[in-house]
């Protein structure tokens, strides 16, 4: 669909930019999550801790927000916990995180919305809590508000014991690399890119010929030459474009009929 656009590719982080190290781990793992983060803070730095959902939900098993905020701010007791999340008064999301820029919150419990905008160099260790729950390319946006200053980053991944293998094998992608053209790669391989022309946001789209996800490299050669024919015989009109062009005739043949079936309908 988009095979005329021009690409414009930054391969390059920031200067100075440290790779985040991300770590994998279970619910028991759990205790040595929370040491870490303490010793972290202790060192002078400050910690994302992101949740999927803000309120509790009967039919989800999931870690809200709300309830882990209230667990935190018990076990941390020492430093100073914050809340932030869509739901929050406008006045009240600059009013906390303002106060996390300046370091007056350690630690800020949040949902996604973070995931642009916010730039708090101080802020080098996130913790995601059912990584599951979330795309690849979304955690490894998340993965980038850790990584805006020379401070060594850590992203820590924390999941249930059990999950399934589609969901490992995700987690273990974020593990082993922290390129993003990867991590896009990878997240289409397993969830498949959905339906060009149609609402399903995954899966493989009913194509007859040419898989995006096995056949690229052909999908580039055929971009090439449709390139090649349209600056080179743009009316159609040499021999060896007939087909080409009976088919394009075709297609608009088929589509006039449908708007004129739509307008008899209208």
């Amino acid at each position: 669909m988009y095979g005329d656009l021009d690409l414009s590719v930054i391969t390059e982080l920031p200067h100075g930019r440290v790779v985040p190290k991300t770590m994998w781990v279970k619910e028991n793992k759990r205790q040595w999550v929370y040491d870490f983060i303490e010793e972290k803070i202790s060192k002078g730095r400050q910690v994302y801790i992101i949740y999927p959902i803000i309120e509790e939900r009967e039919d989800e098993d999931l870690r809200s927000l709300e309830v882990m905020y209230d667990n935190l701010k018990k076990h941390f007791s020492k430093f100073k916990t914050g809340m932030f999340h869509g739901r929050l008064a406008p006045k009240k999301k600059l009013s906390v995180i303002e106060e996390f820029r300046k370091g007056e919150i350690n630690i800020l419990v949040s949902t996604t919305v973070i995931e642009v905008g916010v730039n708090v160099e101080n802020a080098t260790v996130m913790v995601v809590e059912n990584p599951e729950r979330f795309g690849l390319a979304q955690l490894h946006q998340l993965r980038g508000r850790i990584q805006r200053s020379t401070y060594e980053p850590y992203f820590i991944l924390l999941s249930a014991e059990e999950v399934s293998e589609e969901v490992s094998k995700r987690l273990k992608v974020l593990e082993e690399t922290n390129d993003g053209f990867k991590v896009s790669e990878e997240d289409l391989m397993l969830r498949g890119p959905g339906d060009f022309f149609g609402q399903m946001q995954h899966g493989l789209p009913e194509l007859r010929i040419a898989n995006p996800l096995r056949d690229l490299e052909l999908l580039k050669e055929a971009r090439v030459f449709a390139y090649n024919i349209i600056k080179n015989d743009p009316d159609l009109k040499k021999q060896e474009h007939r087909f080409v062009r009976e088919r394009i005739n075709s297609l608009c043949g088929e589509l006039k009929d449908s708007f004129s079936l739509l307008e008899e309908r209208a």
